[in-house]
């Protein structure tokens, strides 16, 4: 279930893109689920012909899902398949990101994979020849230009930093009544959770591993693409289209459609991130080993969960190591060391030392760190080292045992716990003690499962605010905007310096800020 801010956030990144009759459809999705055209209809009030146009231009932008379910029939009727559509919050969220997705692929690729892959998001979903012909027309360039784009395709594929698309519209058989419940993906073993439908949608729509990443070059010359092409090569950059319903949603399966794969970029982002926790942490060593097994985890054919790296022998480890910057003088020794501190145990069995990182432990001690500057600020140092005792305990502290541990009158303990527990940093329960006399007794404790929640959705709503405030500064100074740069001159200079030095501050704010969004939401 999203956050209320985050709803916010999505809604207002929707209007922002792509106008209020998309935000309308994307707001009603996310605060009432799966629903199907009528009921969109009813609770938009929007007519049918604004409703299918929305929602074909979100699913070419990746921010709804179509499936296909099927209802019983009343009365005796056969069954019948309908059609519902869901909101990809996910994917509307990481709209805020692409400038650092762009950064990403200019870094690792280059220019050339760079003007493709901004392409793509700004597209949404094109066609290799859509994808090439626009790079030739912005280029400029002949044959040897487009061979240049395809091979910078290839590219973008290969990183996997660019995907095939889903099935336009997967259908999703019922369970049948013996039918067990599904694991939820990256659950322990023995953990039974029922799937939701909309988790069973996205992964009936995802194409096979093996076709996911594959680029068949003997069809990208397809004839049945020149129409589309020539629609693509008549927007001009930064222009939005939209497209017709044949288009969209791709049925003809000749037609392969690409996008971007942010699932790639959030694994990069959240490896970065932990490589730079430890390093502030713990220290240069340990950071550049946790480098080393993320990369080797990285390019290791087997799939890797996401709160685990791939377990990786100690040689392979150190041949890794030693090709890092500052690793070359380490030796087994050290590696071992470095190890033990990013919590891996010793194997029992030396011929066959072999070791993983748990990165899920990494990322705890990440938001933990990140919410304690948040109650520091706010609450002050007394509640700052309440809430340090109380989250490094896996127990209940009395009221009593709280101000003895941090060396705070009881009183004022009280009132410093009472003020967390109503802003939702800590939890309260209330106990009887039964004894000579009875008497009530609170417990404190720190539910980080709900703290997380509670967090994210303030980092939402504050991001929410950023990005308004952006908005407001430039609507005020949009005459000046609109000027010659040559007639800025005098009040008009101060006025545009003022600008965009306000503009540069908020924009950082705002891209540190979702950062510390992913931590809680992506990682």
């Amino acid at each position: 279930m999203v956050s209320p801010h985050g709803v916010k956030l999505a809604v207002y990144l929707i209007s922002s893109f792509f106008g209020d009759h998309n935000a309308k459809v994307i707001e009603c999705l996310l605060n009432r689920g799966t629903l199907t055209l009528a009921q969109i209809l009813r609770f938009t009030e929007l007519s049918r012909e604004n409703v299918r146009s929305c929602l074909l231009v979100l699913i070419h932008h990746n921010c709804v899902q179509a499936l296909a379910i099927q209802q019983e029939g009343a009365f005796g009727d056969a069954p019948k398949i309908i059609t519902q559509y869901m909101a990809l919050f996910d994917n509307i969220i990481h709209r805020m990101r692409f400038p650092k997705f762009i950064e990403m692929v200019s870094q690792e690729l280059g220019k050339e994979c760079e003007g493709i892959f901004e392409g793509l998001l700004q597209h949404g979903r094109l066609s290799l020849n859509q994808i090439l012909d626009r790079h030739k027309q912005m280029a400029s360039q002949g044959d040897s230009g487009k061979d240049a784009a395809l091979d910078s395709f290839k590219s973008l594929v290969n990183a996997r930093f660019v995907e095939r698309c889903p099935a336009p519209e997967p259908f999703i058989a019922p369970p049948s009544d013996d039918e067990t419940p599904a694991k939820k993906r990256g659950a322990k073993a023995g953990k039974m959770a029922e799937v939701t439908i909309e988790q069973r949608a996205l992964e009936a729509a995802a194409p096979m591993e093996s076709l996911r990443f594959l680029v068949e070059t003997d069809s990208w010359n397809d004839a049945s693409d020149k129409e589309s092409n020539k629609k693509t090569n008549d927007i001009a950059v930064g222009g939005k289209r939209k497209l017709d319903e044949s288009e969209l949603l791709a049925k003809d399966e000749s037609k392969v459609l690409w996008r971007v794969n942010f699932e790639e970029f959030i694994r990069r982002a959240r490896h970065k991130a932990c490589i730079a926790n430890v390093k502030a942490r713990l220290n240069d060593e340990a950071a550049i080993v946790l480098d080393a097994i993320l990369e080797l985890s990285r390019s290791s054919e087997t799939k890797v969960k996401v709160d685990n790296s791939a377990s990786l022998s100690i040689n392979s480890i150190y041949d890794a190591v030693i090709k890092k910057e500052g690793g070359l003088g380490m030796d087994f020794e050290r590696i071992r060391a470095a190890l033990v501190q990013l919590g891996c145990e010793t194997p029992l069995i030396p011929i066959d030392e072999s070791y993983s990182i748990d990165l899920k432990n990494i990322i705890e001690l990440a938001r933990t760190e990140e919410v304690e500057p948040i109650v520091l600020k706010r609450y002050g140092r007394e509640a700052y080292r309440m809430f340090r005792l109380l989250s490094k305990a896996s127990r209940l502290f009395l009221t009593d045992e709280v101000s003895d541990a941090t060396f705070v009158e009881k009183k004022d303990a009280v009132k410093i716990l009472l003020g967390l527990w109503k802003d939702d940093y800590v939890e309260m329960k209330k106990i009887i003690v039964r004894g000579t006399s009875q008497s009530e007794q609170m417990l404190w404790s720190v539910n980080k499962q709900s703290l997380w929640r509670h967090v994210l959705d303030e980092m939402y709503h504050a991001a929410l605010n950023l990005r308004l405030r952006i908005t407001h500064e430039i609507e005020q100074e949009k005459e000046t905007l609109q000027m010659p740069r040559e007639k800025l001159t005098g009040e008009l200079s101060i006025k545009y310096k003022r600008l965009m030095k306000v503009r540069i501050a908020l924009e950082s704010a705002l891209m540190n800020l979702d950062d510390a969004i992913m931590l809680f939401h992506d990682f």
